[in-house]
């Protein structure tokens, strides 16, 4: 994979991830300036989300501590836990918001 095409696997990624926070109607703020996606909850703790591009790895940071993320088998993949990006950041939010979202 070339810088290229890992922006743009990084951008849908991106791009599922606000979606997915949109539908859910959860009280979380996301803003992303450069290559990074900052999420935030009601008592202001946030998650990190990060591209790093000479890696071709997403990084995610939360109250639960740092995850990199590599894309194996078109899907991006913790090497620390083996899940999956949009599952953690799912997991993540309803740690940091301390409740149940609905993520339709």
């Amino acid at each position: 994979m070339n810088d290229t095409e890992f922006h743009q696997l990084v951008d849908a990624q991106m791009q599922l991830i606000e979606e997915s926070i949109d539908d859910s109607g959860a009280d979380i703020d996301y803003e992303v300036t450069g290559n990074v996606m900052t999420l935030e909850f009601e008592d202001r703790s946030q998650i990190i989300i990060n591209r790093q591009e000479p890696m071709h790895e997403i990084w995610l940071a939360s109250k639960s501590g740092g995850f990199h993320f590599k894309l194996v088998d078109n899907k991006w993949t913790c090497s620390k836990t083996g899940m999956e990006l949009i599952a953690m950041v799912k997991e993540e939010c309803e740690k940091h918001a301390g409740e149940t979202i609905d993520w339709a």
